[in-house]
């Protein structure tokens, strides 16, 4: 019997790998969150929203201040005297080529969310405009609905995702510590983070990253089901988009059976392919003037407007505007942060603080501008000047206006099955680094969790984003995001503190090491000139000079006693 038992045990541990309470605590509150939403959709979704009322309520300012603040802090530890420390060994070269880490990056983070939102946010906006600025359809509705477009995946965006991943990259690569969010504390908690502080922070981050993933899984497959719809005639609601989800979580989790340097790494590398020929399509066929134009004014307006619109709270208003966007964004961010910044952490060692922070934040910040403004910027251009109907598809159903845009071009039909292609394989590349992320968290920041932990987060992945579809749809997404969002964000800004900190130590040790070995570098150059000295002198003394004579020694002596008689 114990022998069986025995053999139990060890097929259990070669299943699973060395977890956890943080593993086993985080599957009973999913898998408890999961039960109560599935039985009852719609109380769910009723306590989600009073929770949210009251999150954006009494803390909105407190979301648009802080993703300021991760945006000030992260530039400033690029430029600074931090910014030339590696992550990784002084001299260690980074695991990853340039071009693609990049693609990783991009894939691993908002790619899903471009697509989705390219077409539907300029739109959107369009309709119905920011804060009230101009009329609905007309074009000052649709500059300012560009330019907050842009505002939306600029630098905010990115910098929560910053925060983490350089935290998480430093301790990890930096120490030798283990990829975990609650090793970013040590600086602050020392040894208790070994214990139930540590886990309380890893799994806050769990239940955070699956929440923010499973909002990214229901935005693609809503925008699936309706090219679909398009392409097919497949019927357009929750039973298709389930399905889907369904179909998705398939390949995504035989791609999360293949190791890091290949499963993810060639998706990415097929995406931007991807991504980048349909952009390239959009950009040449429809209108390219107009796209250039447009995103060269809406840049220069982000960087003029960005301080003001980075601290719009319309506290003398009713209209909850900024908590339906930009809040909403910010949330988003920061519940997809612990996902996407350890993700990014794991495949940056070897990079500079300097080299990860403008690769992370300048350069997704740019090819997001350039995509706004080509697919955004044409949907505008078709519908001001040949209405060509996109903001009535938006209105009807938000995903079509990506579809309804690319019908304005020749070989539309086309583009939309790429673009379809293109979601799909999004959401596989982010389920799948998903899935890597929650297996390190869970398995105590091993590199490598195992195929089943892997797996199990995969499926608990999909259950989560179908339930959240179940209890409202695209805004019972945004609602969960927000919520679920606040906590985490509260400990991002302590993980901040707590990586200056350290990066502050380790400055100190290296400037003490540095002072220490110029001292030593100086008292061997003195001796050796010291000595060079008395060699010279030897040299230079004249042949005649008479030796130094006992008597002369005792003279100089007796001189010198006196002198200090005379002078006392």
């Amino acid at each position: 019997m114990w022998s069986g038992v025995g053999k139990l045990k060890c097929w259990v541990n070669r299943l699973l790998g060395d977890v956890g309470v943080v593993f086993y605590l985080s599957i009973f509150l999913i898998v408890a969150f999961l039960t109560v939403a599935a039985v009852d959709p719609d109380e769910t979704q009723r306590l989600a929203q009073k929770a949210l009322n009251a999150t954006t309520s009494n803390f909105g300012w407190l979301y648009l201040l802080t993703s300021s603040g991760f945006v000030l802090f992260t530039l400033g530890l690029a430029f600074s005297r931090f910014g030339i420390i590696r992550l990784g060994l002084d001299d260690e070269p980074p695991e990853f080529s340039f071009s693609s880490w990049l693609a990783m990056i991009f894939s691993g983070g908002m790619g899903v969310g471009l697509v989705f939102w390219g077409v539907a946010e300029p739109i959107l906006h369009l309709s119905s405009p920011p804060l009230g600025i101009g009329a609905p359809g007309s074009v000052e509705a649709a500059q300012t609905g560009m330019r907050y477009a842009f505002f939306h995946w600029g630098l905010h965006q990115w910098a929560n995702f910053t925060v983490v991943g350089l935290a998480i990259a430093y301790v990890r690569f930096r120490h030798n510590s283990r990829g975990l969010i609650s090793e970013t504390f040590r600086p602050l908690l020392g040894d208790r983070v070994d214990g139930g502080w540590g886990n309380a922070i890893d799994i806050l981050a769990v239940l955070s990253t699956i929440f923010g993933v499973a909002t990214t899984l229901g935005l693609g497959a809503l925008q699936i089901n309706s090219g679909l719809s398009r392409l097919s005639g497949m019927p357009y609601g929750i039973t298709p988009q389930l399905l889907i989800i369904a179909g998705l979580g398939s390949l995504f989790i035989l791609s999360a059976m293949t190791p890091l340097n290949r499963g993810i790494r060639y998706l990415s590398n097929a995406n931007m392919v991807l991504a980048a020929g349909l952009l390239l399509f959009v950009l040449m066929l429809g209108p390219t003037a107009f796209i250039f134009s447009e995103l060269t004014q809406t840049m220069g307006e982000y960087v003029g407007n960005i301080i003001q619109m980075s601290l719009v709270t319309t506290p003398y208003s009713s209209a909850h505007w900024v908590q339906e966007w930009t809040i909403f964004y910010w949330a988003w961010g920061l519940s997809w942060a612990p996902f996407v910044g350890s993700f990014i952490a794991r495949i940056s060692q070897g990079r500079t603080i300097r080299e990860f922070v403008l690769g992370v934040m300048i350069v997704p910040v740019l090819l997001s501008m350039l995509w706004f403004s080509t697919f955004g910027g044409s949907a505008i251009y078709f519908e001001l000047f040949e209405n060509a109907g996109i903001a009535a598809a938006v209105a009807q159903e938000v995903p079509a206006g990506l579809y309804a845009m690319l019908d304005q071009l020749p070989g539309g039909f086309y583009a939309a099955i790429v673009a379809v292609l293109l979601v799909s394989m999004f959401v596989v590349t982010s389920a799948d680094s998903a899935t890597f992320v929650l297996g390190m968290f869970t398995s105590k920041g091993v590199l490598n969790p195992t195929r089943f932990v892997r797996i199990l987060w995969g499926v608990l992945q999909l259950l989560m984003a179908g339930v959240l579809l179940l209890s409202g749809g695209l805004l019972g997404l945004r609602t969960i995001s927000i919520v679920t969002a606040f906590p985490f964000m509260l400990l991002m800004v302590l993980m901040a503190y707590s990586l200056y900190r350290d990066l502050s130590l380790e400055w100190q040790r290296r400037q003490k090491n540095d002072n220490l070995l110029h001292e030593r570098i100086e008292s061997m150059l003195l001796r050796e000139s010291e000595r060079e000295a008395a060699r010279q002198a030897e040299e230079n003394a004249h042949p005649s000079a008479p030796e130094p004579t006992e008597d002369a020694d005792v003279g100089e002596a007796v001189e010198h006693e006196e002198g200090e008689k005379i002078g006392n």
